[in-house]
């Protein structure tokens, strides 16, 4: 690898400005496709010793938009080198930064392409200045609708077929919309006008975008993000005075969404950074839980609860719109090793429910192996669950449950309304 963590310039010697901001999405690129890692975990270390927050937002800016348009990118610079450079390549790196800024985020190519050159040294950089120069006197430009990697584009079509693939395309050509869920769906039209947004059903609240914590209602806990697919398990669940386990709770919409509708909520979430966000957003929306730091691998609860909610850890392949990475460091193997444990949490959540209690299991995931497929084997080994269907008034019109009355979000999916993640979701009821 022409490019590592510890790469840059030897000289004492301030780095020009804009540099150190292009220096940080090297990394972050370098840390997302040759090290496999999640773009945000990157983000800190990639953007160590920057102390402007707006460059640490340029940078993390042209390493998503980067991700969003890598097989575009890589098709320009290829169309015009004498035979490719190899995938993880310098040049290859420089050459497609400097190329989303002037094709996608418009930058001036003269500013792109200078801030870029101080990455490469020697023949490499003649090479990058030429094949930059190349392109821009040709005119080139990206697609409006970018292309899905090779390799992901395979997989969801023999899962989801054309329009899957079509929906996804079109689904990271632009920034999604900001979902809120309503603390009290009562006031669903207030703060739908206030905001001025829109809602696709009661509890939410569609926007276009905008500075979360300077929204009316985000101080006194009126409501609080979360993807419109992502509220539906909880949704699913509805509202109960029992006792409701959230597994795998942070950072804690589901939880707010239990609490809110009314149940003694235990949450539980392995991840002690993860918790705080939990804590804090349930402070922020006066909202109690009783939060629990454990591996549901060997934590139990005292005793069954009335409802179970396991969204699971997953692939995350269903939430590539805001988080292009998946597109590019999520593998076969992987979906296989989440899978793996899927199984052996839903065999444990099965146990915690009470009988005639909910079991909900979810996954932000595209891949069959960690929705259907799994459904299927555990509705194999455990006679005393069935499906209760999702029927059509808990959902927003242009969703709809399967025939066999699960819920799967695939890529074109409201797409008429902004859209959704991709969400596989299914309500179980056990025998009593």
């Amino acid at each position: 690898m022409a490019y590592s963590q510890s790469s840059g310039p030897q000289s004492s010697q301030p780095e020009p400005a804009g540099v150190p901001a292009r220096r940080a999405a090297l990394r972050l690129l370098d840390a997302v496709l040759r090290q496999g890692l999640p773009l945000e975990a990157a983000l800190d270390r990639a953007t160590s010793g920057i102390d402007r927050a707006d460059d640490r937002a340029l940078a993390h800016a042209i390493a998503a938009e980067t991700l969003r348009r890598l097989p575009d990118l890589d098709a320009l610079i290829d169309s015009a080198t004498a035979r490719p450079l190899p995938d993880d390549a310098k040049a290859r790196f420089a050459l497609r930064i400097a190329l989303v800024q002037t094709l996608a985020l418009g930058t001036p190519a003269h500013a792109a392409i200078s801030t870029v050159l101080p990455l490469v040294d020697g023949g490499p950089r003649k090479l990058v200045h030429g094949v930059f120069g190349t392109l821009s006197r040709q005119n080139a430009s990206l697609p409006e609708i970018p292309t899905l990697p090779d390799p992901v584009a395979i997989r969801w079509h023999a899962a989801w077929g054309d329009d899957a693939i079509e929906g996804a395309e079109h689904a990271i050509a632009a920034p999604p919309p900001l979902d809120l869920v309503i603390a009290d769906p009562a006031a669903t039209d207030r703060w739908a006008e206030e905001l001025g947004g829109v809602s696709l059903m009661p509890g939410h609240v569609r926007l276009p975008g905008g500075h979360v914590p300077e929204l009316s209602g985000f101080e006194e806990g009126a409501w609080w993000v979360q993807d419109i697919a992502a509220s539906l398990p909880a949704r699913l669940i509805g509202r109960g005075s029992g006792v409701a386990l959230d597994l795998c709770a942070a950072p804690g919409g589901k939880t707010m969404q239990l609490a809110s509708a009314g149940w003694q909520v235990t949450s539980v979430d392995s991840a002690q950074s993860r918790l705080a966000r939990l804590h804090d957003n349930l402070a922020r929306t006066k909202l109690s839980a009783d939060v629990v730091t454990a591996d549901v691998l060997t934590w139990a609860p005292a005793a069954p609860a009335d409802a179970v909610l396991l969204d699971a850890p997953c692939s995350a392949t269903g939430i590539f719109r805001r988080h292009p990475d998946v597109l590019h460091r999520v593998r076969p193997s992987q979906i296989s090793e989440m899978a793996a444990l899927q199984e052996k949490m839903l065999a444990r959540a099965a146990d915690w429910v009470r009988p005639g209690g909910v079991l909900v299991y979810a996954t932000c995931s595209l891949e069959p192996a960690e929705g259907e497929k799994q459904l299927k084997r555990f509705l194999g080994t455990r006679s005393d669950y069935a499906i209760d269907p999702v029927g059509p008034d808990e959902l927003p019109d242009g969703l709809a449950a399967h025939d066999e009355g699960y819920l799967r979000t695939v890529p074109g999916a409201l797409a008429d309304q902004g859209g959704c993640d991709g969400f596989f979701m299914a309500r179980l009821r056990r025998a009593v």
